[in-house]
């Protein structure tokens, strides 16, 4: 097998291999994810990141997404922005569209390193969240710790959004696995620990299902500000702090949410066929 090139991108320090299967195929399964992404014996990554080509029309590439454990999952805001980034200055435009398990991103330049994606609409029913019986997803019977009373939000992928005094306090590497595996949540849930700052601007910690605490969460900075809007504690657009550096997110009057952060190139290479066996 011919080694397979590889991009290592971040959004705010959220880090992707990037594997563009568009002319030559590649076939990963899970446990070969998890050999890429393993910090000690692969390249490293909380993500996985496929590029094929375009399923949908309208769209420039098509992206998959596998955690750090190995499992496909629906959407990645960080990674959209750097997908998009890649797309642009490949296509040398300023907008592209991503189609994604979640649906399509439509994602723009900004100028000044910026990529804005529209991430979609946020899902509040619990059938599309999705929870495992109807409740309400503005303050579920969940609690793990100094975390109580959540909000569900659907990015694309299941959220429990925790309102917290301190968010560098809570131990997340304790509670975070714990709220992931509520039997609540049938695919699992991202855990967010978010303290609000003021009307504008909220400080964040996420718990990523299947790869642990993340230095930013684009998905999870798009549910905790729906749901700090929800609750009444922010308005409809904030600045998202993050471990990794600030996003803003707005929750537009037609429920969708657009995202605005940067997207960087690490470094590339080629994946050693061991990788792969």
């Amino acid at each position: 097998m011919t080694a397979p090139s590889f991009i290592k991108m971040h959004g705010l320090g959220n880090d992707f291999v990037v594997i563009d299967v568009r002319r030559t195929p590649v076939p990963i399964d899970q446990g070969q994810a998890r050999a890429i992404a393993d910090r000690r014996t692969g390249v490293g990554c909380d993500q996985l990141i496929i590029i094929e080509p375009p399923a949908n029309g309208l769209a420039d590439v098509t992206m998959r997404i596998r955690n750090a454990d190995g499992n496909e999952v629906e959407s990645c805001g960080n990674a959209a922005r750097c997908i998009a980034a890649m797309i642009m200055q490949e296509k040398g435009t300023d907008h592209a569209v991503i189609d994604t398990e979640a649906g399509l991103l439509d994602a723009e330049a900004l100028g000044q390193g910026l990529i804005a994606v529209d991430m979609g609409e946020a899902r509040l029913d619990w059938r599309d969240i999705p929870l495992a019986e109807a409740v309400d997803t503005l303050h579920l019977n969940i609690e793990a710790g100094v975390l109580k009373n959540p909000v569900a939000v659907g990015m694309g992928n299941p959220h429990a959004v925790f309102f917290v005094d301190d968010a560098l306090e809570v131990p997340l590497e304790d509670l975070g696995p714990v709220v992931e595996h509520h039997a609540l949540f049938p695919q699992f849930t991202n855990v967010e620990a978010a303290q609000v700052i003021s009307e504008s601007e909220i400080r964040l910690r996420v718990w990523e299902r299947g790869v642990g605490i993340t230095r930013a969460c684009g998905t999870g900075a798009c549910a905790t500000l729906v749901a700090a809007n929800r609750r009444g504690l922010t308005g409809r657009t904030a600045e998202v702090v993050l471990d990794g550096g600030r996003i803003r997110i707005e929750w537009l009057p037609d429920n969708h949410v657009l995202m605005t952060g940067p997207a960087a190139i690490s470094f590339t290479g080629t994946l050693d066929p061991s990788l792969l066996a």
